[in-house]
């Protein structure tokens, strides 16, 4: 796929894999990975990465890239000059390539905030947007889902179910999926995935894009570099689950 071309729903890239760094991205495009989130600062939770580093990753890879809009790990509360930083570095990923970026903010009171949103969303038009897991700190997950659902040009939101570890939410994802069914937003769901778990994970709730990060580094470290074997695991994983569905007439997408 091209980078200038946007994925749109009915593409489904089954696994998204963190890079922090050129070595990264191209190990996880190489173990069959079918999106990179590209991010610095992991052990924060994640921020945007440099003009450098961007512009090497989409040099380095021909697999979609998103890229993180965050520009400090205080908070997801942005003032005017956050959201300038935010909307100049939108404008930086999309020329250097990016299909996508990954962003979210919320109000004081821990809700969605639409006014923050929407000058970034006008900003990162014809880009994939995916609403980050600021969304597991909402209220109300149901209610934040359909608060973006009337916002335009999000196409994903990356979720845990609001648990510390997705492993822990499987009746939340379940209950996000079947808002998602009728919904131009789709869920991705991470946060504690691994290798051992993935398998019985996606089984459990039918989820059909999942997001991997410390789950397929060495040693399990947020410091430390992918793994290739781990990545290749995974995929190989999801590529057998698709296989299976496909010959059950299942609904996992092609990637």
């Amino acid at each position: 796929m091209d980078h200038n071309q946007v994925a749109r729903k009915d593409i489904a890239m089954l696994i998204e894999v963190i890079a922090t760094s050129v070595e990264d991205a191209r190990i996880a495009e190489q173990a069959g990975a079918g999106r990179i989130e590209l991010v610095s600062g992991l052990a924060e939770g994640g921020v945007t990465p440099s003009y450098g580093l961007i512009c090497g990753v989409l040099r380095a890879v021909t697999i979609p890239v998103h890229v993180m809009i965050r520009p400090h790990a205080l908070s997801f509360q942005y003032d005017r000059y956050d959201l300038e930083s935010m909307q100049e570095d939108i404008r930086v990923a999309r020329g250097c390539g990016a299909v996508g970026i990954v962003v979210g903010a919320l109000s004081a009171d821990g809700d969605i905030d639409e006014e923050a949103l929407l000058p970034l969303l006008r900003e990162a038009e014809g880009l994939s947007v995916t609403f980050h897991r600021a969304f597991d700190e909402t209220r109300s997950l149901e209610q934040s889902f359909r608060q973006l659902e009337r916002l335009p040009g999000i196409n994903r939101v990356l979720t845990s179910g609001g648990k510390p570890s997705v492993l822990e939410a499987a009746a939340e994802i379940r209950n996000l999926l079947a808002l998602s069914r009728e919904s131009q937003i789709s869920i991705l769901a991470g946060s504690g995935l691994g290798v051992d778990s993935l398998a019985a994970f996606i089984k459990q709730t039918g989820v059909s894009e999942v997001h991997m990060g410390t789950g397929v580094r060495v040693e399990g470290r947020v410091s430390a570099p992918l793994d290739a074997d781990k990545v290749c695991a995974a995929v190989a994983i999801v590529n057998g689950l698709r296989q299976e569905a496909s010959s059950r007439k299942g609904t996992l997408p092609e990637p």
